[in-house]
């Protein structure tokens, strides 16, 4: 299947999940899997469950699984595959080439819906905002910036892509800056453009802010700016990421599927009795590891079931929001991506 351009450049925004810091060593490899037939319980085999995932803290869940044994302990053959962003993990799942994704970004996976209705359902999400913080705002660590109405008239950074950029600029206008520009970085780059000068300030995502603070390079000046400046409230959940399960993997092991979402709901539970145990199991799997890994964040979860009437009114007015900044081609209904009990 030919992956319509602009669909892909949309995807390319990736970050807007979380950060990935480059060159790093992992334990999963960066090539995408080669295609090949899935097993299914109709054949009495267990069938191969190939997840996709990129080194972020929010697959915290997944990594923890993996790590303690619990989808073996399932009964379960599963395996991660690694890729550089969001965007080749939804390719991956367009081709058939994994079954499911960990925590990548919502508005990426939005738009494998819009190329190809019906692709996966969402079994969990990651809810951010004021008290669950990843996505935020730095400045310079000695920065005469303030409060963020001191952005007005300073160089604004982001990351790369149209999502990015949609966020950074919705967050400008709410504070009255009429077409506001803002300068996309690669998030590796964040950091070393505030501090060279490049930028006044940042729109950024975790780790990037505890980095820097322990760097004593920057800090933070805002955090949960997309639920309270796109949103309206910092309170109230921005679902930046979600986990999927393919929809053809679910139709076609049933069983399986039970079982995988038995596993996810436990792990995710596990982080939630024991949030500083579960932090040694980003080593290895993402760039944060040490001091990072004690001072970073712990994603908050939602499993599809937890949705309540508002998480759902919030999650649709993200995607509402993209569609009208144009960077979705069409509406996208959340709840007909959420993953439902046979």
């Amino acid at each position: 299947m030919k992956v319509h351009r602009r669909i892909i450049l949309q995807m390319g925004a990736g970050a807007v999940l979380a950060s990935v810091i480059h060159g790093c060593n992992q334990k999963t490899s960066n090539q995408l899997v080669t295609k090949s037939p899935s097993s299914t319980e109709k054949t009495g085999i267990a069938p191969k469950i190939i997840i996709g995932h990129w080194p972020v803290s929010a697959s915290l869940a997944f990594y923890l699984a993996l790590e303690k044994g619990y989808f073996k302990q399932a009964g379960l053959d599963v395996d991660a595959n690694k890729f550089p962003g969001a965007q080749q993990v939804v390719e991956g799942l367009i081709a058939g080439r994994v079954q499911g994704s960990a925590a990548i970004g919502s508005s990426n996976l939005a738009l494998g819906e819009i190329l190809q209705p019906g692709l996966f359902k969402i079994i969990a999400s990651n809810p951010s905002n004021i008290q669950s913080v990843v996505d935020e705002i730095i400045v310079a660590k000695d920065s005469r910036i303030k409060t963020i109405d001191d952005l007005k008239g300073k160089k604004f950074g982001t990351g790369p892509g149209p999502q990015n950029q949609a966020l950074a600029k919705g967050i400008l206008e709410k504070i009255g800056i009429d077409n506001p520009q803002v300068i996309q970085l690669e998030t590796k780059q964040h950091i070393p453009a505030i501090a060279s000068g490049q930028i006044d300030a940042v729109f950024t995502l975790e780790p990037t802010g505890t980095i820097g603070q322990l760097k004593e390079v920057t800090r933070i000046l805002e955090r949960g700016v997309i639920a309270k400046y796109i949103l309206g409230n910092s309170s109230v959940p921005w679902f930046g990421g979600s986990s999927t399960l393919s929809t053809q993997f679910i139709q076609e092991n049933p069983e399986a599927t039970k079982k995988y979402i038995q596993v996810y709901r436990r792990a995710i539970q596990n982080i939630r009795d024991n949030p500083n145990e579960a932090r040694k199991y980003l080593a290895g799997y993402t760039p944060i590891e040490g001091e990072l890994a004690k001072a970073v964040p712990i994603p908050a979860y939602k499993m599809y079931d937890e949705f309540t009437d508002s998480d759902l009114k919030y999650f649709q007015k993200f995607f509402d929001y993209m569609y009208e900044k144009q960077v979705f081609s069409k509406k996208v209904d959340i709840t007909s991506l959420i993953y439902k009990d046979a």
